[in-house]
């Protein structure tokens, strides 16, 4: 149970005045600063955190992302980056603010990434693991053919004129109206791509942003696990850094493909709902998301 005084601290909103404290927890519990995603996160989603009572920083965080038609009822609400000082660990902070985000966001549908730590708490409160997925870090290593089958349509760089059909496409594969997120994409990354068949449709568009020392490859949407190969051929030969991506783990051909071409398994994330049975979309188009931390 936690101590009285940490159990009477406010829950308050986060705003990118908080960037750096949010970037500070992240290093206090052995995560990467990752200043770039957090601006993101903080800018496409609400989030909300506990300032420490020795006044030093944050004690507790967490962002929720809403998707949906209507931003007064989500269709989807993903929660990220539940984070935990580590002079505050175990006393029951991190239970605290999900519990009161669980009950404020119901009955929207919720979804998560659990790291093997997060899981029990997550189970706990009534979410369900509804999928898995690896994540793969290392530099690329271009080999023949590239990819392994090679797609009817051609793989280029995004222009305006594509951020429509990217949208249409977006949300027929993911299965809600993430618009005000992939919105972001353009000044968010560092490469975004799309794939297009001979007559011009779009069959996929992936891109790679900057996080730390790698670049991070999601979205990752492609009509089939060639063009998927495409998309991430393309982002590998335009950086020098690693990449970093998080595959669901029923592409085990594209798994197996980027291992084959550098890439090492480093960790497996449980996908989890709660209030649904499954994610909205067509799993069998998304790849990769744009980060674990907005679904």
């Amino acid at each position: 149970m936690p101590t009285p005084h940490l159990a009477t601290l406010a829950i308050r909103p986060l705003t990118l005045q908080d960037l750096s404290g949010c970037a500070d927890l992240s290093e206090d519990r052995g995560w990467p600063r990752e200043e770039h995603k957090w601006g993101l996160l903080l800018s496409a989603g609400t989030g909300y955190g506990i300032d420490a009572p020795d006044g030093q920083g944050l004690a507790a965080s967490c962002v929720v992302t809403s998707y949906g038609d209507s931003t007064s009822s989500p269709a989807l609400t993903a929660i990220g980056m539940v984070l935990v000082a580590e002079r505050y660990a175990r006393q029951g902070l991190g239970r605290r603010l999900m519990t009161q985000l669980c009950a404020e966001l119901a009955p929207t549908p919720l979804t998560l990434h659990a790291t093997p730590n997060g899981r029990p708490l997550y189970e706990e409160l009534g979410f369900k693991a509804t999928g898995r997925a690896e994540m793969l870090v290392g530099h690329f290593t271009p080999s023949a053919p590239t990819p392994a089958d090679p797609i009817t349509g051609t793989v280029r760089p995004a222009t305006a004129a594509d951020l429509q059909a990217i949208l249409r496409l977006d949300r027929d594969v993911f299965g809600e109206d993430r618009t005000h997120m992939i919105t972001r994409l353009p000044s968010f990354a560092d490469r975004l791509l799309v794939a297009e068949d001979e007559d011009g449709t779009l069959t996929g568009y992936a891109a790679a942003w900057p996080n730390m020392n790698t670049h991070v490859v999601g979205p990752l949407i492609a009509q089939d696990t060639a063009t998927a190969q495409a998309l991430v051929a393309a982002l590998a030969d335009t950086t020098d850094r690693p990449l970093r991506t998080d595959i669901d783990i029923r592409h085990a051909g594209l798994i197996d493909w980027l291992k084959a071409h550098g890439l090492q398994s480093v960790a497996f994330n449980a996908v989890m709902t709660h209030g649904i049975p499954a994610l909205p979309g067509d799993w069998t188009r998304r790849f990769a998301p744009l980060t674990v931390a907005a679904g």
